[in-house]
């Protein structure tokens, strides 16, 4: 029985400034850091290294994620 296949794409854009803009949308909410993570799905010392830009990519998954609990949208689009 044929298994089924499937295609992935992964695709990058850089996004310069984008942990400084998710600090400057984070300082504007009234919710802690902590509340704020933990509504993202992730630890509050990650919330901060993504501030700082301490890692090489951030997944759209979480981005998105991000925007949805500030609601705010950083204008990130992976279309040509």
């Amino acid at each position: 029985m044929p298994i089924d296949v499937q295609i992935e794409r992964i695709i990058r854009v850089d996004a310069p400034g984008i942990g400084a803009k998710i600090k400057q949308a984070r300082e504007r909410d009234p919710r802690s850091v902590e509340e704020l993570a933990k509504a993202a799905d992730m630890t509050r010392a990650n919330w901060y290294r993504i501030e700082r830009e301490e890692n090489d990519v951030l997944p759209e998954v979480t981005l998105r994620k991000i925007e949805e609990v500030l609601g705010v949208n950083f204008g990130i689009s992976f279309d040509n």
